[in-house]
Parts: C-alpha cells; structure tokens; sequence
C-alpha cells in the first residue's frame, strides 16, 4: 500500500514532474512509420504536451509543439515542405530542431536571419524496426537500443496502437504480474464463452529477478516442471515502461497523467522453406477497445488488459490496495522507480539508460521462444505449439487487424487461399 503522496509520485508525468523528469531520459516508441505512407502530419500528445509528428518531402521525421510561434495557430493543419513543416495561417516554416527558418512577409519588410526568439519546443525522432521513436528528454541524448528481435530476418512484423484512458503505471504494472495470465486470458474467456469450466492450471510457484534491463519473472503451473521455459528462462518486464514476451513487445507511453498510448510491436517467423523472407513496409494498425455500441471488447488479449487497467480507475488509489505474495514483482518495481527518481534529482542516469553504442548496436533478452523466432520450424510443426497455431488462425492479441494486413500475413506464411 502507498500513500497518496507516493502514488502521485509514480502516476504525473507532465513537464517538471519528478515521474515526467525521470520517463524523458529514455526513447518513447510513439507509432509506426507506415503511418505516413498515407498522411504527412498527425497531431500527437505526449507526456502532457501537445505536439505535431510529421515527416516532410525530404523524408525527415519532426516532433514540434503543436502551436506556431507567431499567433499560435494548430501546426497540425498545416503542411509539410522539403525542410519542415509550414502553418496555414501565415505560412511560417518551421524545421525539426525546433527553429523558425521562415517568416513570410516579415522576411520582406524587416528581413532578419536570426529568428531564435521564435523557437518552439522540438524533439528528435528516430526510425528503427519500423518504429517511430522520440526522446523528450535533456542533453546529451542517449543511444537508441537495437533490441536483438528487431534484427531478426524472416519474419512478418506489424505495430498495433491503442488509446487507453487511465495512467501509465497502472498498465505497466500488469507487465510484472502472471497470475493474471491464469483469471484474465484464461478464466475469464471460459466464462466469456459460456462455460464453468474447466478453468486454467493453477500458478504454484513465482520468482521475480532483477536485471540490468528490468525484471524477469518466472513461473511453475500445475502440470509443468521447473524445466520448463517459463521456469528456466522467464518473461521481462522491460524498463522502464515496457513488456517482452519472447516475439512480441508491448510499451505503455503516457500521453497524460490520464491516458496511455499502447504501442506493440509483433513478429512471425515464417515456416522453413519460405526463406529468404524480405518484408516491406511494416503494418501499423489502430485496435479500438469499445464497440460500435460503447461497449469494452473483451474478446482479445489486450484488449482484455485494457478493460483490467481502466477498471482501476483513470489514476488508481493504491493507498486502498491490499498486495499479496503474487505483487512481489509490482512492489519491487515500486521501489526501484522510486530509487530512481532520487537519481534523477541527484543529476544521475537512471537504470538502464544507454549511453555505449557499441552495446546499444544489439541488445539480448531472455527469450523462450528462441528456437522458433530465430531458426524457425516448418509449417506442420507449427500445430505442436499452441501459440504459433493460433496466431496462424488469427491475430489473438488486439481487436481490429485490418483485412489487408491479414491477407498480407497470411501470404507471408504461406497459408493464404
């Protein structure tokens, strides 16, 4: 249990908060870049800013305040260039560092080439996996990591968003929390399914680690042995504000202090046989989590975490929870993000912030599913591995994969009709 002040500690992330202070020192993945295969400006809100992602003609990505800096008109309605982006009001042409290069009329009857009172707020935005990636936070910025999955070859990817109207912390503590693997995913589908029964093995046995790229746990059920990969190897909760499950990663990027941005970044490895397997562009997607009726959907995985997290509250009172043995992990978590913003205060590099680029070129995880994400097993092997045989019957994980996707997921693997 926290107190009211500990937990509004964890829960604000706007600018000059002590948890906003601590979230900007590491690289946000905030979309996919084949968003802009179809749009050149979208209007994002990050960390309680309100800003701009663009990509202008010379194929540079941008992330801007929202506001131009002459009478505050919404950059978002304005158009990109070969050299940033420029407002529709009075055309000023604002570049990715922030910088106005260009004053239309002004540059005609009182030309100046400084126009430094007349920056705005600009972040820089990488491109990796697929990703958009920003860092909104102070100098010198640290090393992007290459997580060794996005090296992968041979496999189909695809980045699926989600808005989520509740804070942050509360969806990344799910990320350190098995036991809800067995009610949520398990039971609860039963029951959605309407049937009692029978319901999922039970979890008899958790340990939680600590690494130096966050958490591990692991886990015996009934019907397992210690031998198993979930034992031996585990899951990671990823630092600060992730998830990694073996061939797939989920973050959760506060656009507020009441609302969240899912990002998940998924990969396939085709059959043997299929090889060599050169993607394109990777998908990205929109998954909604109410219906046309309003209604939560419960029907796929993340969903289903989604409904979990929001039911919490838009900040939850954790001064009213009781923790069991199960939390041990959340707890841990709690205390390190609270060591960590003493860092912070102190002048200090928080965990995991990476400043080696010769380490940040590829980073490896605990994996379990190693053999099949890398080397890859043919396609009637696939039936001995209830995941993989599902994901080949549909994407399980988040509502709404659009029907093109599908169809080119399904052309990848070798199973379209």
């Amino acid at each position: 249990m926290l107190t009211t002040a500990k937990n509004e500690l964890l829960t604000r992330v706007g600018p000059g908060a002590p948890m906003g202070n601590l979230l900007r020192r590491y690289w946000m993945p905030i979309g996919g870049a084949s968003e802009f295969d179809t749009i050149a400006v979208k209007p994002i809100r990050l960390m309680g800013e309100n800003l701009v992602l663009y990509k202008d003609l010379s194929g540079r990505f941008g992330l801007v305040d929202r506001h131009c800096p002459h009478r505050r008109a919404d950059l978002s309605n304005g158009w990109v260039e070969s050299a940033g982006i420029r407002c529709s009001y009075h055309g000023w042409l604002m570049d990715q560092t922030g910088a106005c290069i260009e004053q239309p009329y002004e540059d005609t009857t009182n030309p100046r080439t400084a126009k430094d009172d007349c920056r705005i707020n600009a972040y820089p935005v990488r491109e990796l996996a697929g990703l958009l990636w920003a860092y909104m936070g102070p100098q010198p910025v640290p090393e992007l990591t290459v997580w060794e999955p996005f090296t992968w070859g041979n496999g189909f990817r695809e980045i699926v968003h989600a808005d989520v109207p509740c804070n942050w912390f509360q969806c990344q503590e799910n990320s350190c929390d098995p036991v809800h693997f067995e009610w949520m995913h398990e039971n609860w589908s039963t029951r959605l399914a309407g049937k009692t029964g029978p319901y999922a093995a039970r979890h008899l046995k958790l340990v939680f680690e600590e690494f130096e790229h966050g958490f591990i746990y692991k886990r015996v059920r009934e019907g397992q042995k210690e031998g198993d990969p979930v034992w031996t190897i585990g899951r990671v909760t990823l630092w600060p504000n992730g998830f990694y499950l073996g061939n797939h990663f989920e973050w959760r990027v506060p656009i507020d202090d009441e609302n969240t941005l899912s990002v998940c970044w998924f990969f396939m490895r085709v059959p043997k046989g299929r090889e060599p397997y050169v993607q394109g562009n990777v998908p990205t997607w929109h998954s909604p989590i109410k219906d046309e009726n309003g209604r939560w959907i419960s029907s796929h995985v993340i969903n289903q975490d989604i409904i979990a997290w929001v039911g919490q509250g838009t900040i939850a009172d954790r001064s009213k929870e009781n923790l069991g043995a199960s939390d041990l992990g959340i707890a841990m978590m709690r205390k390190r993000l609270f060591e960590e913003l003493d860092a912070v205060a102190r002048g200090a590099d928080p965990k995991a912030v990476m400043r080696n680029p010769n380490v940040a070129r590829c980073v490896e995880l605990p994996n379990i599913t190693r053999t099949t994400s890398v080397d890859g097993i043919t396609l009637a092997e696939h039936e001995n591995y209830p995941l993989l045989k599902a994901r080949l019957k549909g994407f399980r994980h988040c509502f709404g994969q659009p029907p093109e996707v599908r169809r080119a997921f399904e052309q990848a693997m070798g199973i379209w009709k």
